[in-house]
């Protein structure tokens, strides 16, 4: 299968391949889908990727990937051309490598379903107009070359795997020796599987597509071959699980998984921060000579304040004793974040990092520790992997590095991994830990977390998690979740930003942990991918006196929902298939970009009364004056 070899066929945003189209993902163009393939076949052209310093997440993607991971690079991006595009320049060939898939098409006029090996279609390259790239049927007896369209049924697995459908072996029931003319044939208007039929001309064969799915699936289709298609191979090792069917562009086709930390200032001095920060360029420095090189061409930036001696001392500083600690576990990659904001300190201002402590609203002092305003904020995000029908488990949750379902996304071990940084603001908010160990502490909060403690042993045991018992994060984080969740709809209704441009990062860490503080804070935040980040509308809305009205709605709203009493009378599940208690799509639910644990652990009656029960609320002494 080889990669599509023709100019750019349209343009993805940096944050795009990391959440939606990254490695192993489907892009559907406007007349193909096209597979985004491996990092064996990415371009490293100096011109069109640049490198990323941010040591902490490089040390947690070695802790999942090994020590063999040197560098996080940002995705291909061509530069900015003004006019019309030239189809013959260099640039115009290099990007994120695609290939079609799936490799088998469909003819619309007369119904032909045949894969591209057959030699039926013909690519149809339009350099000047890219978007307009298609196949075309070349011996169609129902019209000239008519535009065909990707076969919409697939076959997947839980361990990753990706396949075409197989088409011949479902119609004929089993391996088989016809030389099969296959066609689709959609009886509704609806395009349900029960509507469509595939059939064979050679042997008159047919079969209804509902057959593929549920238990009817299980017995119809055949086991995995263990194709990855992105990768251009099959896995060495037998897969053991059988394929399901599933549609093309389903939403649990692809589940990046993701790694992502904020640029914090980690050395006490300034000097030491600066080097830290610059490390991808200062790496290759062999003498005061390179220095002073980089000064002439204007690449020391904020270093330049500093002498080339004073800049040569800290490298060398940096070379001794950088890198020496252990790689770095995903899930402790907030303690560091907890420490610098909840004690801020201005002195440790950086130009990717500044902080000023702002005032609790008036009314919220008594649960409230602290607010402080993230002015200005780093966020780089890597990708190591993805899944398919099954979300990866949250980096807090299970150890990444032993999910036998994460797919590779080289043939080989990575020894770079792409990731995206962007720039923003937000708004951290600290609860007062005296506060939350009271609110544990009510016989009816103790009872509801018994009752979400089995709901989680329940979820994981339905998907073979072992243990089941293992990382449930207890009921505090299940308040500070739906904290966030309630003051991010409140922002997103009222003040006119985009449900998916404003982000969480929970901090919650129950007491008892060895050598760390418990933590209770939330950072709500929003972030772009232009260099001046954005514009201070979210650090402007944590004046006390708007925080303290936004709160003050968000849990008036958290108290009612369009869909009671039904979303208040749901509890934690008892069967395994959700793990929530009051939460649906009216009330607490985010976009996927803006929760950071798929918005499970959500319950809006430990926030505020609700119609069903109202002995669970944290605020419901809350006085707002």
């Amino acid at each position: 299968m080889a990669a599509i070899e023709h100019p750019n066929l349209g343009d993805l945003r940096p944050s795009q391949i990391m959440t939606t189209f990254g490695i192993g993902a489907i892009v559907e163009l406007p007349y193909i889908s096209a597979l985004v393939m491996g990092l064996d076949d990415w371009p490293l052209n100096p011109e069109l990727v640049a490198e990323i310093s941010e040591p902490r997440l490089l040390q947690a993607v070695r802790w999942a990937l090994g020590h063999q991971v040197q560098r996080l690079l940002t995705p291909p991006v061509a530069p900015d051309s003004e006019g019309r595009r030239n189809p013959f320049a260099r640039e115009e060939h290099e990007g994120l490598p695609i290939a079609t898939f799936p490799r088998w098409m469909l003819c619309p006029r007369c119904a032909l379903l045949a894969p591209l090996s057959s030699g039926l279609f013909k690519l149809d390259v339009n350099p000047y107009y890219p978007d307009r790239t298609r196949y075309v049927h070349t011996n169609c007896n129902k019209a000239k070359e008519p535009v065909v369209v990707p076969a919409r049924f697939l076959a997947a697995c839980e361990n990753g795997h990706l396949d075409d459908f197989p088409w011949v072996e479902f119609v004929h029931r089993g391996p088989t020796n016809c030389h099969s003319i296959l066609r689709l044939i959609e009886f509704g208007p609806g395009g349900e599987a029960r509507d469509v039929q595939v059939q064979c001309d050679t042997c008159k064969q047919r079969r209804r597509l509902q057959e593929a799915f549920g238990d009817m699936g299980k017995a119809s289709l055949p086991m995995c071959r263990g194709r990855r298609p992105h990768l251009r191979d099959y896995e060495s090792e037998t897969c053991g699980l059988q394929v399901r069917a599933i549609v093309l562009g389903a939403s649990n086709l692809w589940f990046p998984t993701l790694f992502s930390s904020l640029a914090i200032p980690q050395q006490s001095e300034q000097l030491a921060h600066l080097v830290e920060m610059h490390w991808s360029t200062l790496q290759h420095v062999h003498d005061v000579a390179g220095i002073t090189l980089l000064r002439q061409i204007g690449q020391l930036g904020d270093l330049a304040d500093h002498t080339d001696d004073e800049i040569w001392q800290a490298i060398a500083e940096r070379r001794e004793h950088g890198d020496q600690g252990a790689d770095v576990d995903p899930s402790d990659l907030k303690t560091p974040e907890w420490r610098i904001l909840a004690y801020p300190d201005p002195a440790r201002n950086t130009e990717d990092f500044r902080l000023r402590l702002g005032e609790v609203p008036q009314g919220f002092a008594g649960v409230l520790d602290k607010v402080v305003l993230v002015e200005r904020m780093r966020e780089v995000r890597a990708m190591i992997g993805f899944t398919r029908i099954d979300a990866p488990p949250d980096p807090d949750e299970a150890p990444t590095n032993t999910a036998p379902k994460r797919m590779r996304i080289s043939r080989r071990d990575p020894e770079w991994v792409p990731a995206a940084e962007t720039r923003g603001e937000g708004i951290f908010i600290q609860f007062r830990e005296a506060e939350i160990q009271a609110w544990l502490g009510r016989p009816a909060v103790r009872d509801w977390a018994e009752r979400f403690a089995s709901s989680h042993e329940a979820w994981r045991r339905a998907r073979g998690i072992e243990p089941p018992e293992a990382n449930y994060p207890g009921l505090r984080y299940v308040l500070l979740h739906s904290f966030a969740h309630a003051l991010m709809r409140q922002l997103t209704l009222e003040c006119g930003y985009n449900a998916a441009s404003v982000r969480e990062r929970i901090y919650s860490r129950n007491p008892g942990a060895p050598n760390d503080e418990p933590m209770a804070g939330v950072l709500i935040y929003t972030a772009a991918p232009d260099s001046e980040g954005t514009l201070g509308g979210l650090v402007g809305l944590g004046k006390p006196e708007q925080l303290g009205r936004h709160i003050t709605v968000a849990l008036h709203h958290a108290s009612l929902c369009a869909s009671d009493p039904l979303c208040a009378e749901h509890p934690p599940s008892a069967d395994g298939l959700t793990l929530h208690a009051a939460a649906c799509h009216a009330c607490m639910f985010a976009p996927e970009t803006s929760c950071e644990r798929g918005n499970k652990y959500l319950d809006r009656s430990v926030l505020a009364p609700t119609v069903e029960r109202g002995d669970l609320a944290f605020f419901q002494q809350v006085d707002a004056e």
